[in-house]
């Protein structure tokens, strides 16, 4: 696929849109989803020939009463009480999935850390800078955006820290 600045009309997500705007470089993914696929994340890594460890699901917690995204390999799972610590929280649990889908303004399985309804605060798993490039949701099932982790970080203001397990 091609790679689009914010030069080139980026047409699609919410998450496509945010990057295009940003300017950063970045490539567009597009696969036919499988609903009965058990795994988006490892789905979207066969699909694309990907390693799962450089593609990264985004999931919707709640730490103390406040929503948070964590972005962790699909190889793996998020340590919730590594994300809580991460924001200074004490206990995080997964969100309601309506809400989450509600609040950020995406389905599940294509949630994205770009582009969201509401900003929340986000924590992307320090594994991430292992990569020059990983590859995350652009917002819609079967279509995945691969940036530099350094970009991710700065349009999401995440902190990084290792909160996936393997």
């Amino acid at each position: 696929m091609a790679k689009k600045t914010k030069k080139q009309q980026s047409g699609g997500t919410p998450a496509t849109v945010a990057l295009a705007a940003a300017g950063v470089e970045y490539t567009v993914h597009a696969y036919d989803h499988d609903p009965s696929h058990p795994s988006y994340g490892e789905e979207a890594a066969e699909a694309m020939g990907v390693s799962p460890d450089r593609v990264f699901k985004t999931l919707v917690a709640d730490v103390d009463g406040t929503l948070t995204v964590a972005v962790v390999p699909v190889a793996g799972s998020l340590d919730l009480k590594a994300l809580a610590s991460a924001v200074g929280g004490k206990r995080a649990a997964m969100a309601d999935p309506t809400l989450a889908e509600r609040t950020t303004g995406y389905v599940r399985g294509g949630i994205s850390p770009l582009g969201q309804r509401k900003k929340l605060p986000t924590v992307l798993d320090d594994s991430a800078t292992a990569h020059s490039t990983i590859c995350v949701s652009a917002g819609r099932r079967g279509l995945e955006v691969e940036l530099s982790p350094d970009d991710l970080a700065k349009l999401t203001n995440a902190v990084l820290a290792p909160i996936g397990r393997a």
